[in-house]
C-alpha cells in the first residue's frame, strides 16, 4: 500500500514537471519518461494485485482431500456432524491468506464467481428433477439396466450430467431395489454423471467454459463422438457381465408383482422448470452484451443467470407434485453436503490450480506440452481438482505455448479450427480428459457426490473415497482411459 502511494506521488510530480516544460526536446523526453513511469506503475500494481501463492499453501487443500477420504471411514460421527465447519474453516484460511497475505483479491473473487455459478446450476437441476418421478415397471435385468445407463449418457448432453443424474438415479435405484449393489451406483456415476456428457457444451461444465471462450458449439459433437461411443459401450459391456452375476435378493419376502413393462411419469410440469434452468445457462454476458453483469478486473460476471436458476429451483419445489416428492424421498441433504464440501474445494484449490497453470505456461512446462501430456495432465488433475478450472488452465497453457491467448476469442476459434500446430488434437485431448477423468473420484465432478449421497440415504453402503478409487477407478477406468489414449491420441487410429 505504501509503495503504491509513493509511486503515485512520484507520478504526480513527474506530470507536474513535464507539464511546465516548453522545449520540444524536454517534452519528448518527459513523455518518454512519463510513459516509462506509467508502465512501471501499472506493471508493479498488476504484479502486486495478482501475487502468486507459494507451494506450501496447497496444504489446506490436501488436508481437506484427506479428511473427505478418511472421515466417513475412521471418524464418521465427527465428520458427518462437522464437515461444514471443516470445509468453511479451511477455505476461509486460504481466502484470508490471499486477501491479507498476498494482497490478491483477483483469485478469491474468481473462485467465488465460479462457485456461485456451480452451485446455482446444481441446486436448480437437483431441486427441479426431485419433483419428477419416473417409475420403470420392468424386471431388473442386466440389459434393462444397460439401456437406462446408455439413455442417461445420451440425455446428459441435453440437460447436463447433473440434470440427467438427478432425474434418473432414483428410478434406477427403485428398479433394482431387490438387487441393488454399490457397483450399480458406481457405473451410474461413470456413465451418466461424467463420460456421458462429452458431446455438447451443456453436457459438462468444462465444455461449457470452452464454448464461452470461443470453441464452436458443435465442435465437441464432431470430435468427441468416437471416444464417447467407445467408452460408453466398453463400460456397458463390463457392467452387463458384472450385473449378470448378480441375483435378486428376496430376503424380505419374494415379490409377487408382475411387471407391466411400462414407464410412468409423475410431476411432468417440472420438465418445464428444467428447461428454464438449462436455457438460463446461455445467458452469459461475455457472449450476449445485453445481459446485465457485474464488471470486475476487466471481466463480466453473470448474476441474472444464477438468479433464474435458483428461482427456477425454488418455484419448481413450491409447485411440485407432492406425490412425486414423497416417492423420491426428496430432501435437501444431498445438495447441502455438496454445497459445503465444494465451498472447501473451491476455496482451498486456488493455490493448486495456480501452481499447475504457472508451470504449464512456463518455458519448461511449455516445452513439455503435447497432446499426450495434455491428455494425462488434464485427466489426472481433473480427478482431484474440479474439472472445469483444470480444463481452462490446460487450454490456456496449450494456447500460450503457441503464442495464443485464452482471452482472445479469435485465438480460441483458430485453435479449435486447426490454425495452430496440432491444435485440434490438443483440444480434443483436453476435452476428453477433463470430462472422462472427472469420474475417477467422488470430487472430480459435482454430480458424483450428489449421487453418492442419495444412494447412502436409501441405505446403500457406498465405498469410501479410497475404496472408490482402488476397487473401481483403477481396475475399470484406468485401463479404459489408457486404451482411449492409445487409440485416439498416441496411435491416432480413429
Amino acid at each position: 500500500m505504501y509503495r503504491y502511494l509513493v509511486l503515485i506521488i512520484l507520478l504526480c510530480f513527474s506530470l507536474k514537471g513535464y507539464a511546465g516544460s516548453i522545449e520540444t526536446i524536454e517534452l519528448e523526453t518527459s513523455t518518454v519518461e512519463l510513459a516509462s513511469n506509467t508502465e512501471a506503475v501499472a506493471e508493479i500494481v498488476s504484479d502486486d494485485a495478482h501475487h502468486h501463492a507459494p507451494s506450501w499453501s496447497v496444504i489446506p487443500f490436501a488436508l481437506l482431500l484427506i479428511m473427505i477420504a478418511t472421515g466417513p471411514l475412521f471418524y464418521e460421527h465427527f465428520w458427518h456432524k462437522n464437515y461444514p465447519i471443516v470445509a468453511c474453516v479451511l477455505a476461509g484460511l486460504v481466502v484470508l491468506y490471499y486477501l491479507f497475505g498476498l494482497h490478491n483479491m483477483h483469485a478469491p473473487v474468481h473462485a467465488l464467481a465460479e462457485y456461485v455459478q456451480f452451485i446455482a446450476l446444481l441446486s436448480g437441476l437437483f431441486i427441479a428433477s426431485g419433483g419428477i418421478m419416473i417409475e420403470v415397471d420392468k424386471e431388473a435385468k442386466p440389459m434393462t439396466n444397460v439401456i437406462i445407463l446408455l439413455i442417461g449418457a445420451l440425455i446428459s448432453n441435453i440437460i447436463g450430467t447433473t440434470g440427467a443424474s438427478m432425474l434418473l438415479i432414483r428410478p434406477f435405484i427403485r428398479l433394482n431395489k431387490n438387487r441393488i449393489k454399490p457397483y450399480h451406483i458406481i457405473f451410474f456415476i461413470f456413465m451418466v454423471s461424467n463420460i456421458g456428457g462429452s458431446l455438447t457444451p451443456i453436457g459438462d461444465p468444462p465444455l461449457f467454459l470452452g464454448f464461452l471462450k470461443g470453441v464452436p458449439f458443435f465442435w465437441t459433437l464432431q470430435y468427441n463422438i468416437l471416444p464417447w461411443i467407445f467408452a460408453c459401450l466398453s463400460l456397458a459391456v463390463v457392467f452387463y457381465f458384472t450385473d449378470k452375476k448378480n441375483k435378486a435378493d428376496y430376503s424380505f419376502g419374494e415379490s409377487t408383482h408382475q411387471p407391466s413393462n411400462t414407464v410412468t411419469f409423475v410431476g411432468t410440469k417440472n420438465f418445464l422448470w428444467l428447461a428454464v434452468i438449462v436455457g438460463a445457462v446461455f445467458l452469459d454476458p461475455n457472449v450476449l452484451d445485453w445481459v446485465p453483469a457485474i464488471h470486475y478486473d476487466g471481466q463480466k460476471f453473470s448474476y441474472i443467470r444464477e438468479i433464474i436458476m435458483l428461482t427456477g429451483g425454488f418455484l419448481s419445489y413450491k409447485f411440485a407434485n407432492k406425490e412425486a416428492l414423497q416417492w423420491n424421498e426428496f430432501n435437501f441433504e444431498p445438495i447441502r453436503e455438496v454445497a459445503f464440501i465444494f465451498i472447501g474445494i473451491f476455496g482451498t484449490m486456488m493455490p493448486a490450480l495456480e501452481l499447475v497453470g504457472n508451470f504449464a505456461q512456463s518455458d519448461a512446462g511449455a516445452a513439455m506440452i503435447t497432446h499426450n501430456t495434455l491428455y494425462w495432465g488434464t485427466g489426472l488433475l481433473s480427478g482431484f481438482l474440479d474439472n472445469a478450472p483444470t480444463y481452462i488452465n490446460f487450454l490456456t497453457a496449450a494456447l500460450a505455448s503457441q503464442g495464443g491467448s485464452i482471452t482472445t476469442m479469435a485465438d480460441v476459434v483458430g485453435f479449435s479450427n486447426g490454425e495452430f500446430v496440432n491444435s485440434i488434437l490438443s483440444l480434443k485431448a483436453i476435452s476428453i480428459a477433463a470430462v472422462f477423468f472427472g469420474s475417477m473420484t467422488y470430487i472430480g465432478n459435482g454430480p458424483n457426490f450428489m449421487v453418492k449421497s442419495i444412494a447412502e440415504q436409501v441405505g446403500i453402503k457406498m465405498p469410501s473415497f479410497f475404496g472408490y478409487i482402488i476397487r473401481f477407478s483403477i481396475p475399470i477406468l484406468l485401463p479404459l482411459f489408457v486404451i482411449v489414449w492409445l487409440i485416439f491420441f498416441y496411435w491416432q487410429l480413429l
